[in-house]
C-alpha cells in the first residue's frame, strides 16, 4: 500500500505539479485547458492557502489541489473553484479523497463558504468523489464547450456543476 501524506504546494514542487495537470490535459476528462500554465501564471492564478500536493514515502509528488476565485468582485470573495489532479499511475488509490478531505478542511478554515468545480460527466470517479465529500450537484451546462485536447477533441462537451457549502458560513 502507498503511504501518502499531504502538505502545502511549493514553488520547488513545480516541475511534478505541471506533469499531472499535464496527463490530465492529454487523458481529455479533467479540464478544458490546452496546455499547462509556467509557475508565474499557475501562481497568480490560485489562491494562496489552500495549495495542497500529496506525495509518497519518497517526497515524489503522486497529485494536486488548488483553488481560484470565482470574481473579484468583493461578494463572491468566500466563495473558489478547486481543482484536484492524481497522477494517472496512482489512480483509485484514495489520494484524490485525501486531497479533497484536506482541501475542504483548510479551505472552511480559511473562511471560504463556497468551493465549487465544473465536471465531465464522463469523469465518474471524480463525481463521486466529490459526493462523497459533501458536494452536491447543482447544474448540468449542456455543450458549454468544445474539447480541443485529448480523445474528445472536437467535441462540445457538458459539464456538471458541483459545489459544497461550508456548515460554518454564517448563511441564515
Amino acid at each position: 500500500m502507498l503511504s501518502v501524506a499531504v502538505r502545502p504546494l511549493t514553488a520547488a514542487d513545480w516541475a511534478s505539479v505541471e506533469r499531472i495537470f499535464a496527463a490530465g490535459i492529454d487523458g481529455g476528462d479533467a479540464t478544458f485547458e490546452t496546455s499547462t500554465p509556467d509557475w508565474v501564471g499557475f501562481d497568480a492564478g490560485k489562491i494562496r492557502e489552500p495549495r495542497l500536493v500529496a506525495v509518497d514515502e519518497a517526497g515524489a509528488v503522486v497529485g494536486w489541489a488548488a483553488a481560484s476565485p470565482v470574481s473579484a468582485r468583493a461578494a463572491y470573495r468566500g466563495v473558489i473553484e478547486h481543482s484536484v489532479y492524481v497522477a494517472p499511475e496512482h489512480h483509485g488509490r484514495g489520494i484524490g479523497g485525501m486531497l479533497l478531505q484536506r482541501f475542504v478542511a483548510d479551505a472552511d478554515a480559511a473562511g471560504f463558504w463556497m468551493i465549487q468545480s465544473s465536471i465531465f460527466p464522463e469523469n465518474v470517479a471524480s463525481l463521486r468523489l466529490h459526493e462523497r465529500s459533501g458536494f452536491r450537484v447543482v447544474g448540468r451546462r449542456e455543450r458549454i464547450a468544445r474539447s480541443l485536447r485529448g480523445p474528445h477533441s472536437g467535441q462540445w462537451r457538458d459539464t456538471i456543476l458541483v459545489e459544497r457549502r461550508s456548515p460554518h458560513n454564517g448563511i441564515d
